[in-house]
């Protein structure tokens, strides 16, 4: 009796199945990017991703072997790797956003009392970059360095959504339904709808406790030389120190503190920016 024959898959089809995985390894970098310290346990990641543990066990060492993550040899937990900090290190130049605006923050927090971000855009989710704390004693704990919320989601992500055109949001709104109406029951599209129309006609956003009820935020958008949104700084304090005179007061010095961060940007890309958009961007 003949054997059945053996269908091998064909060479577009391996290609196809390793770009998948490259991408569902690559997917990871950001989750446990989020907890930099720390790390992440196997059972967290496929907590979070819905991924087999088998199946993440082997993505995690295939970014192993790259150097990308680490695992802690006594808490098995996985942590960015050095080769993660070196290419970090080799991309920073071009994305100087973060250091320009670290002194910017400072003073936010300084003069504010209550705690100053950097957010940033990644596809469709902000990611903090940068926090300092006030010296004001209660502190909210809605946002860490690392953490990530669907845009609109939080002051800062609320402001870069805002800063965006009209079809770009609502791509962005769609593509995030599911996971708002999942992990944010405080909001839902419609009401980021109507914060996006509330924060372009008032020149800054508002958190009115997205995440924690408790926690509430004023942001405000930073602009590239060149037009697009680079991020945006934020001040998130208890609700109680947020009255409407206050919001006014932190969004003035958030105003202050983006025009600052803004100019030196501008300075720092006329160096490589064609003469004219340098003009442009310098006024």
């Amino acid at each position: 009796m003949k054997q059945p024959k053996t269908i091998l898959p064909s060479s577009a089809e391996k290609s196809a199945l390793g770009a998948q995985s490259v991408d569902r390894a690559l997917s990871l970098l950001p989750l446990i990017g989020s907890s930099p310290q720390v790390g992440l346990g196997l059972g967290t990641i496929v907590e979070e991703t819905g991924l087999s543990r088998p199946t993440a066990r082997r993505l995690l060492l295939s970014l192993m072997r790259s150097g990308l993550i680490e695992q802690d040899p006594r808490s098995k937990a996985y942590r960015l790797g050095e080769e993660a900090f070196i290419l970090g290190t080799l991309a920073a130049p071009r994305f100087g956003l973060v250091d320009i605006a670290a002194e910017s923050v400072t003073r936010l927090a300084d003069v504010t009392g209550d705690t100053a971000y950097l957010s940033m855009r990644r596809d469709t989710f902000s990611i903090c970059m940068l926090k300092q704390d006030g010296n004001f004693p209660i502190r909210v704990q809605a946002l860490q360095v690392g953490f990530r919320h669907p845009l609109g989601i939080g002051a800062g992500s609320l402001a870069i959504l805002s800063a965006l055109p009209d079809p770009e949001v609502e791509e962005i709104l769609t593509q995030n339904t599911a996971i708002i109406e999942a992990e944010y029951p405080r909001s839902s599209i419609a009401i980021l709808r109507d914060a996006v129309a509330q924060t372009r006609a008032r020149g800054w956003s508002l958190n009115p406790g997205m995440v924690l009820a408790n926690s509430w935020a004023v942001g405000h958008a930073v602009t590239l030389p060149d037009g697009r949104i680079g991020g945006a700084l934020s001040v998130a304090a208890i609700d109680s120190r947020m009255t409407p005179d206050r919001q006014a007061e932190i969004a003035a010095h958030l105003g202050a503190a983006v025009h600052r961060v803004e100019a030196r940007l501008a300075r720092m890309f006329s160096h490589v920016m064609p003469p004219d958009a340098a003009r442009v961007a310098s006024r």
